[in-house]
């Protein structure tokens, strides 16, 4: 009589995909990101519950494989400095339109795309550090133009995103480095404390 183990027949096992895999080209998950944090973001009487891009491949990776965007939802693009943006639709099935946005939270252009359209839509501005994406049309149905301010539940985009920390009257500051010819960001955060006169 043999007794036998039969392992390892039919297919091999495989080790499941890494959720954190990003695209080595373009930096993007490859799979829809899950839910980011939100804030409420206000344009006139109208209000979004708005989903937060702040790290690079949140960024890179925004609305991607997602299959919808409910009509007063959008996604902030939070960038540390101002200069020209471009968006694409790369993996992207919702038709979008986009606010490119000044550090002083107002739209300085709108944008429409098609979904899987990889052509980059710059900006004609140099002064963009948040661009606001929501469902196409959206700006034009509730009669949003350039010119509009943005804010949130917290105030201003300035105040919501590079906010005091720390004391009340402390500053903050994010500061980039660039190192050799290639970017590379780093962030810094410094707190300036007012000089104590009373001794």
């Amino acid at each position: 009589m043999t007794a036998g183990v039969f392992a390892g027949c039919g297919k091999p096992s495989q080790a499941p995909p890494d959720p954190n895999a990003v695209d080595p080209v373009h930096g993007h998950l490859l799979h829809a990101q899950s839910i980011l944090p939100t804030v409420n973001v206000w344009l006139g009487d109208q209000e979004l519950v708005t989903e937060i891009a702040r790290a690079q491949v949140q960024i890179a990776t925004g609305m991607m494989f997602r299959t919808n965007m409910p009509e007063n939802t959008a996604m902030i693009f939070v960038f540390p400095d101002a200069e020209p943006r471009s968006f694409y639709m790369r993996n992207c099935f919702v038709p979008l339109s986009a606010a490119y946005i000044s550090p002083e939270g107002v739209i300085l252009e709108i944008i429409n795309m098609k979904p899987h359209d990889e052509t980059g839509i710059p900006s004609q501005s140099a002064n963009v550090q948040f661009v606001l994406e929501v469902p196409q049309g959206w700006f034009a149905r509730h009669n949003i133009s350039p010119g509009a301010v943005i804010r949130t539940d917290k105030g201003s985009l300035r105040e919501t995103f590079f906010q005091k920390s720390g004391r009340r009257d402390a500053l903050c500051y994010e500061a980039l480095r660039f190192s050799g010819s290639a970017r590379k960001t780093s962030y810094v955060k410094f707190t300036v404390l007012p000089v104590r006169t009373d001794s």
